[in-house]
């Protein structure tokens, strides 16, 4: 399954500034999703972020990651129409900055679900080399 930019608003409820993803590039309900993001120098957030040196807030490639994973949740039957909430992060590594030009690589594989909680490990790229990673927990709302 692919998703433009359309169609991940009819999935996320997140709108301009803060929807994060611009295209998945697959997706196995439950299970996993890869989205992309083209990072451009008319981000908002290069206006106050380092705007000397733009480099992306590692909290927005982590939140990308995790809207990314609301994708592959989202895309349930039983999920249809709920909301996703980030629950949680741990062991977040930042590898690589990440500027305009980039082109980052969202991977979320879904690992465990307890109830409404699921649990996800996530992993941003650019050009093959890892930006960021870590260990997302999703609530189902």
């Amino acid at each position: 399954m692919t998703l433009n930019s359309n169609e991940i608003m009819e999935v996320l409820p997140h709108r301009f500034p803060f929807q994060l993803v611009d295209r998945i590039t697959e997706c196995v309900p439950g299970q996993m999703a890869v989205g992309r993001k083209c990072v451009t120098v008319n981000e908002q957030f290069f206006c106050g972020h380092f705007p000397q040196k733009h480099v992306m807030p590692g909290v927005l490639i982590i939140e990308a990651l995790a809207q990314v994973g609301a994708v592959a949740i989202l895309t349930e039957e039983e999920n249809k129409g709920k909301i996703v909430l980030f629950g949680g992060i741990k062991n977040a590594r930042f590898k690589r900055q990440v500027v305009p030009g980039d082109v980052l690589e969202l991977k979320c594989e879904l690992t465990a679900r307890r109830g409404p909680v699921g649990f996800g490990k996530a992993v941003a790229t650019v050009d093959g080399q890892i930006a960021a990673m870590g260990e997302l927990t999703f609530a189902i709302n």
